[in-house]
This record gives C-alpha cells, sequence and structure tokens, in this order.
C-alpha cells in the first residue's frame, strides 16, 4: 500500500497513504499503539489501542496526542480490515519540544489561577453580602431606637407636633424665671445702693 510516516515531534506523527478504489464509497481505519519490541507482529485489529477513522477523501491525517521519546507500530486500512505487513509502519517520537512543555504548564498554571479568582470572588461576594446585611439590620434597629418616645407606655413615636404645647410651656416657665431673676437683681441693686 505504501504508507509513509512524516513531521514525526514529540506528540504528533503525519502519516500519508495512497488512495485505494475500493474504499471510494467507505472510510480509511488509521490503527496505532505503542509497539515495545519494534516488531511487525500481530497484525490483528484487537491488538491496537487506538484507531481513528477519516472519510475515504482523504489520504493524510495528523496523529496527535502521542508519547515522546516512544516506538509506535501505525496501520492504515480500508473499513477497519485487519492490516497487513505493507499497510503498517514503525515509527519513533522525538523528544518533548520545551516550549511545549513550557506552554502546558503555562496552561496548567493559568487554569488554576483562573479557578482561584472565581473561588476568592465568590468568597468576597458573600462577605460584602454579610457586611450589608449586618449594618442594614443595626441601621434599622438604631432608627427604631430613636423613634421610640420616652414615655414607653403610649408607644408613638416622638413628632415636634405631638411635642409643640410642652416645649412653649418650657419656654415660657424660662422666661418667666429670667424675668424674675432680673427683678430681683435690679430689687438688690437698688437696695444696696439706698444704705
Amino acid at each position: 500500500m505504501g504508507v509513509t510516516i512524516q513531521n514525526v515531534t514529540g506528540s504528533t506523527a503525519m502519516v500519508i497513504w495512497p488512495t485505494m478504489a475500493i474504499c471510494a464509497d467507505s472510510f480509511y481505519s488509521i490503527m496505532y499503539h505503542p509497539n515495545r519490541n519494534n516488531m511487525l507482529s500481530g497484525y490483528s485489529r484487537k491488538n491496537f489501542q487506538k484507531e481513528e477513522r477519516v472519510p475515504a477523501s482523504r489520504s493524510s491525517f495528523v496523529v496527535e496526542n502521542l508519547t515522546p521519546l516512544t516506538t509506535y507500530i501505525l496501520c492504515v486500512t480500508c473499513q477497519s480490515a485487519n492490516p497487513s505487513s505493507d499497510q503498517c509502519r514503525i515509527f519513533h517520537t522525538l523528544e518533548e519540544d520545551p516550549a511545549s512543555a513550557s506552554n502546558k504548564i503555562k496552561d496548567v498554571a493559568l487554569g488554576i489561577w483562573l479557578t482561584s479568582s472565581i473561588l476568592l470572588l465568590i468568597i468576597a461576594g458573600i462577605l460584602l453580602y454579610s457586611c450589608l446585611h449586618i449594618w442594614y439590620r443595626n441601621r434599622r434597629e438604631r432608627v427604631e431606637g430613636q423613634n421610640m418616645t420616652s414615655d414607653p407606655d403610649k408607644g408613638e413615636a416622638w413628632t415636634i407636633k405631638s411635642h409643640t404645647p410642652e416645649l412653649f410651656n418650657r419656654q415660657g416657665r424660662l422666661v418667666q424665671s429670667v424675668e424674675e431673676s432680673i427683678l430681683f437683681l435690679k430689687g438688690s441693686a437698688t437696695g444696696q445702693s439706698s444704705r
């Protein structure tokens, strides 16, 4: 069949195969798994761990998520048939690119940071709600306490209308006592001057 493997990296490889007339109305099956003993043995479909189905219109496929520094056996067949030796190839993945390893670490760190940020926002929201709830309750109790009268039996709120006559009476008594004090002082002053 003439299967070739190209552009092998630490985690990907491109497989290319010639089109087959018998697969025109079907699909190609790409089967692969790590090959521990580097031998082309056991071509049964059951021996392969992974299988990808590709439309018959294509003649290449990029295999992804491979393990770096690993030997693989890969076969391409029509309609998931058992492969023959000319439909299989052995290839070896390269060492993982340091840039891609660094990107994976950055992705994990970003995921952890986003999760922590969301949790902190939720906690801050709960704390803010609790503080506002306590503040509102204390404020309401304070306002209710200020509105109560000095006479708890009446149970009515203090208003200027209900206490205006009382204020005028107090004010009148105060003015009267000031006038009496002034008259007393005048009388005392004139009595001392006549002596």
